[in-house]
């Protein structure tokens, strides 16, 4: 307690009468989601939208540190690179050991190619040390946006970038641009799905929210995939902002509805993942988002 906060609670015991001396009952705290903050609920129990157990009260967010190490460390197009991510607690700096399981990981992974061509959701395996592991073979050269999406049992979700830069053959300077992307929500067929994309409103703008929806053919048969209708990552066509998200309204039939608030004016890739009868399908759309004239 600081020196003001310590003379306001002084002079606030002085006035009250020696009968009153009781403390006043604390205001009730909401049980709160801590992957959806926006749903609240007077009782415990699950997100019936990413079916996250429920928490009492906010807690504070603080960010936390993601380490990625890969080896070997001169990557190469091709060859197989094992990469390791150590989180690290913002206040003391060791390695976090303590997760929370988010739809039934502990990890999620998403790696993308600057051309926005190459997509990898995936999980890393845990290790003793408080590691986690992953295999990977860049296919091309480029900059690689590595996406690490955790929960620290002591913090809150967290959503963390990393970038990893593969030289051409040669070991020359890959050509670094960003992706070109057309508009592009026409529907898409997947192996055993086909989906359709509508936005309301029609133009998406930034700093709004933009209501996505999802028509399926044919949903019998739609499972939850790793604990969720449906997995979302939305990506600016410079990957700097990326968004993990999950469906706001689902309930396994033919229609699915995503919030989104898109940060900026870009052209966003949509990858979302549906499964049925035990096969995920992998969807991808571009979408452009205008700024408010």
């Amino acid at each position: 307690m600081n020196r003001r906060s310590f003379l306001l609670s002084a002079l606030a015991a002085r006035a009250i009468p020696a009968q009153n001396t009781s403390p006043a009952p604390s205001a009730p705290q909401d049980w709160v989601c801590p992957m959806d903050a926006d749903y609240r609920s007077d009782k415990p129990g699950v997100c019936p939208r990413c079916g996250m157990k429920l928490i009492l009260g906010v807690p504070p967010e603080r960010e936390y540190r993601l380490d990625l190490d890969m080896r070997p460390p001169a990557l190469r197009v091709g060859e197989r690179t094992e990469l390791t991510f150590r989180v690290r607690d913002p206040g003391t700096g060791q390695v976090v050991k303590d997760f929370t399981i988010m739809h039934e990981k502990l990890f999620h992974m998403f790696i993308v190619s600057q051309d926005m061509t190459y997509f990898v959701h995936d999980h890393p395996q845990p290790q003793p040390d408080g590691s986690f592991r992953y295999m990977e073979t860049f296919p091309k050269p480029g900059m690689y946006r590595i996406l690490g999406d955790f929960y620290p049992t002591a913090g809150t979700p967290q959503l963390i970038a990393r970038t990893a830069i593969v030289p051409a053959p040669g070991n020359l300077p890959p050509a670094l641009a960003y992706a070109k992307l057309a508009a592009d929500v026409s529907p898409k067929q997947g192996i055993n799905l086909q989906a359709s994309l509508t936005t309301d409103p029609p133009q998406p703008l930034a700093g709004f929210k933009t209501l996505v929806f999802f028509d399926l053919n044919p949903a019998q048969g739609l499972q939850k995939y790793i604990g969720a209708w449906a997995h979302m990552l939305a990506a600016s066509d410079d990957l700097v902002d990326m968004i993990h998200t999950h469906p706001f309204i689902a309930d396994g039939g033919p229609k699915m509805q995503f919030n989104l608030i898109f940060p900026r004016a870009r052209t966003y890739r949509i990858w979302v993942q549906m499964q049925r009868e035990g096969v995920v399908n992998t969807f991808a759309f571009n979408v452009p988002v205008k700024e408010l004239s």
